[in-house]
């Protein structure tokens, strides 16, 4: 029997449902076809039956980890792997827990100019590069403006504000230019919105709490540009960020299953997929990896 502190997936789908019915209605960028997302939404009686079985662990308990000296890494993989792998983590890691839900909704929308110049600067391998985003924690409606630069040590590091919501006027309102510009040079003259995504995810804590592990699934797209949709089927998105090379239990389990690290970009997987007028040199083996784990048609 699965745990009570894993809703039923009846009861998710329907507030899953309204809380983008209701995202839908306010004043925030066009959310975009929520039937993509419920396609995936059967995903294995595993998956729920396994991460129901992890103690929890609460935000407040979160927040006393430090990683000072963060590495992150990245994974993909497919549903059927990610149940194998939490029947593997039982005894090993939390799983983080919120008002008795395990697995939490995110909405967020990149921003580019409209020569693609952070789009092109990943796919030209190019360091230091930056995205900038506007993310939205959507069970707790809390929102972010966020800037990721990758250094050329290949480190990652965010700087975000609050802001109201996702509507452009908001972001600017609250301080949004000058934050990106200090960081970036861009203001919000020279960017627009140009894709969206809405995924679901999971998150893992070690019991040695030495390290996160994020795990997102039914990934889907919108293109502003093209006003193109795409999803992702049954891909899973891992990402192991931990401190420093301290120890990690699911490096184990991931070579067990036969699960490689793999560079992954939601923005710039999500643009190739929806916008085939875009470079994607760089993507194209990613894409054919993608297709021969989930089995699923993506064109490039």
């Amino acid at each position: 029997m699965l745990s009570q502190q894993v809703i039923s997936q009846k009861k998710y789908a329907a507030d899953t449902k309204n809380l983008f019915v209701s995202a839908s209605n306010s004043k925030v960028l066009p959310i975009f076809a929520p039937e993509l997302v419920f396609l995936g939404m059967n995903f294995d009686h595993n998956i729920q039956e396994w991460l129901g079985q992890l103690q929890p662990i609460s935000l407040d308990e979160m927040s006393g980890i430090k990683l000072m000296n963060r590495t992150d890494t990245k994974f993909v993989t497919n549903k059927a792997k990610l149940a194998e792998l939490l029947e593997l983590a039982q005894g090993q890691y939390f799983a983080q827990q919120i008002d008795e839900q395990r697995i939490a909704n995110y909405r967020t929308t990149y921003w580019d100019t409209p020569a693609h110049r952070f789009f092109l600067e990943h796919h030209n391998a190019r360091a230091p590069r930056q995205k900038i985003r506007v993310r939205t924690y959507v069970d707790s409606d809390l929102t972010f403006l966020e800037v990721k630069t990758k250094n050329n040590h290949g480190r990652t590091k965010k700087k975000r504000i609050t802001v109201p919501s996702q509507e452009r006027q908001d972001v600017v309102e609250a301080g949004g230019t000058p934050f990106i510009q200090g960081l970036t040079g861009a203001t919000f003259d020279d960017i627009m919105p140009t894709v969206q995504n809405q995924f679901q995810r999971i998150t893992l804590v070690n019991y040695g709490k030495t390290e996160r592990l994020t795990i997102d699934f039914n990934v889907a797209f919108h293109n502003y540009e093209t006003e193109s949709d795409a999803q992702t089927g049954e891909l899973v998105i891992i990402e192991l960020k931990r401190d420093g090379n301290v120890f990690s239990p699911v490096l184990d389990i991931l070579r067990q299953l036969r699960i490689k690290p793999s560079g992954f970009s939601k923005y710039c997987i999500g643009s190739v997929m929806t916008n085939s007028q875009l470079k994607n040199n760089l993507f194209k083996p990613k894409l054919v990896k993608i297709h021969k784990l989930v089995g699923e048609s993506f064109e490039s």
